[in-house]
């Protein structure tokens, strides 16, 4: 399942630094998102998002 990052994100980098396998990017130009081809759709990066901006898309 796809996962999308929200307006609501602070760009804490709380998530990237919850997923197992590197799937999300904080990039300077695109910003936070999610590479899905490589989330495995554990939800670590849900829980560990403080203001819950990462849903299922």
């Amino acid at each position: 399942m796809a996962h999308i990052i929200t307006d609501e994100c602070l760009a804490c980098g709380a998530c990237a630094d919850t997923c197992p396998v590197g799937a999300i990017v904080m990039d300077d130009a695109k910003g936070i998102y999610v590479i899905n081809d490589e989330c495995v759709d554990c939800g670590a990066c849900e829980d560990g998002c403080p203001v819950n901006a990462i849903k299922e898309a």
